[in-house]
């Protein structure tokens, strides 16, 4: 027990602040980190398209790209909820369907996110009678700093911890079923917070302003952007202890992540054909 004095005791609180007693067990209990990861990322994202409208890569003004943020944020939150219950917790959204509303409890996809994302981009290109192609390649490049914030959430609530290390920076988590043996784990999301949200943030804010690839094939970037988040994920859940039965020998998110890493390559492949054509025709 000795040796485990070294490694670090998650002591972090989910709350920002805690609402007093005197108002009864309610809901969410007070103002959670996890959700102010959200503010922070959907703030991000209107800053960046702020910027981009400012510099002429962005046709959105600003009441445009509140519009835009707002299918973006129902297409996150539900898609991410949705998704963590049908990819992880199925049996129990059968069970109990209310759970879906008990966001408080917690349980989020990122996977489930990029589905709901790709769908409320396709709602809003729709209704507003735009390309989809253009309108992926702007939002691929703002979605870095959400999926950055909500894996520093992650690790604030001591949840989604690593697999057991004896390397000095481990950490001993409360919540982990070995923590009463001193057995420290990676901090996982500190790792992901990295690879999913600092990575992929300067590979496609490089991509987005030093090259053309935005003007001359319009959702290649969107492409690009999946498959480095896939290769990022899959990377890092080699550190992060599974918290579901294995596919094919795979973790849940390693195996989501070929999913949609083939879903990049092909609208890659897509959106290059399109541009030829488009270039033949002139």
């Amino acid at each position: 027990m000795t040796e485990s004095l070294a490694f670090w005791e998650h002591n972090l609180s989910p709350f920002l602040w805690k609402f007093p007693k005197s108002w009864g067990d309610w809901g969410p209990g007070g103002i959670r980190w996890y959700g102010l990861s959200y503010l922070a990322g959907f703030a991000c994202a209107y800053y960046l398209l702020k910027i981009y409208h400012a510099q002429n890569r962005s046709p959105y003004e600003p009441e445009q790209a509140l519009n835009l943020m707002t299918f973006q944020v129902i297409g996150v939150l539900i898609g991410g909820r949705v998704g963590f219950l049908f990819f992880y917790q199925f049996d129990s959204m059968l069970e109990d369907p209310l759970v879906l509303l008990r966001v408080w409890e917690g349980g989020m996809a990122s996977h489930g996110g990029f589905i709901g994302v790709a769908l409320a981009t396709i709602w809003y290109v729709r209704i507003s009678k735009q390309n989809l192609f253009p309108v992926a390649d702007i939002i691929v490049s703002i979605a870095s700093p959400g999926l950055f914030f909500g894996r520093i959430a992650n690790f604030i609530n001591g949840e989604l911890w690593g697999r057991t290390t004896e390397v000095f920076w481990g950490v001993l988590f409360p919540k982990a079923p070995d923590f009463t043996l001193g057995i420290a784990r990676h901090p996982s999301q500190l790792y992901a917070a990295v690879l999913e949200g600092l990575l992929t943030f300067f590979f496609v804010q490089y991509r987005f302003w030093k090259s053309d690839i935005a003007q001359k094939i319009p959702g290649r970037l969107a492409g690009e952007f999946l498959v480095v988040y896939s290769i990022a994920r899959i990377i890092g859940e080699f550190f992060r202890e599974p918290d579901a039965p294995l596919i094919l020998g795979m973790s849940r998110g390693q195996f989501y992540s070929i999913l949609l890493l083939f879903s990049g390559i092909i609208l890659m492949k897509t959106a290059s054909q399109r541009a030829n054509s488009l270039q033949d025709e002139r």
